[in-house]
């Protein structure tokens, strides 16, 4: 498959005695959804130690897999009756317009990474990401948006959640609004390095993750083929 090629289509599941012997991997990894359905991401290495990781960006995603995504979120969240979801930037905005969407929302509420002359420093913190290693951003909030959380039932979605920081960043800030969500959102739970982190944060919140699917950490063997740490 040609790197332009990966996220534009999903496949039909596996038999199962494919998917029993699906272990080893080339190049991608198959991601399956609730139903069955795969979708192959490529597998990024971690530098030289051997290790690697199953990546989504999600903006480059075809807008089918986008909706079949944002389709099967938003059937998780549904029983939690979320009133408003606040998305997460920069690739989580995608996801979470989406998933508003198909849950007849009107709008949502999109967090971001730049100034407008009207925030509020108090309205903002740091942040960092696995994608963004040594890149230091400030995640804020439009406070013209603080009417739409109060008092209501508040989802927060991002595409991927893998060492937790960026998701510990939005729900600090939603803290800093008097705002704990009924509920985090992603569509990859990459490898479970962010479960300390949330907990730290909010052992209860560990509970109420929801994901299309979830990847492991990979390690490369002698046989150059990645497989599940």
């Amino acid at each position: 498959m040609q790197p332009h090629q990966f996220w534009q289509e999903l496949l039909p599941p596996a038999p199962a005695e494919t998917a029993a012997h699906d272990a080893a991997h080339d190049a991608a990894y198959p991601a399956r959804l609730a139903d069955g359905r795969r979708l192959l991401l490529p597998i990024r290495p971690l530098g030289d130690n051997g290790e690697g990781l199953a990546s989504l960006i999600i903006n480059q995603a075809s807008f089918a897999v986008t909706r079949a995504l944002a389709e099967d979120l938003s059937a998780r969240l549904a029983p939690l009756r979320p009133e408003i979801i606040v998305g997460l930037p920069t690739l989580g905005l995608t996801l979470a317009a989406a998933v508003a969407e198909a849950l007849g929302h009107s709008r949502y509420v999109p967090l971001g990474n730049s100034r407008k002359f009207w925030y509020e420093d108090a309205l903002s913190l740091p942040v960092s990401s696995v994608t963004t290693p040594g890149q230091q951003k400030r995640l804020y909030i439009d406070p013209r948006m603080l009417p739409l959380l109060e008092g209501r039932r508040v989802a927060l979605v991002d595409d991927v959640i893998s060492s937790g920081q960026s998701i510990v960043a939005g729900l600090s800030l939603l803290k800093q609004c008097d705002v704990r969500p009924v509920a985090i959102a992603a569509a990859m739970l990459q490898t479970s390095r962010y479960v300390e982190a949330l907990a730290a944060f909010d052992a209860d919140i560990v509970e109420n993750i929801h994901a299309c699917f979830a990847t492991p950490l990979l390690v490369r063997g002698s046989d150059s083929l990645w497989r599940s740490a």
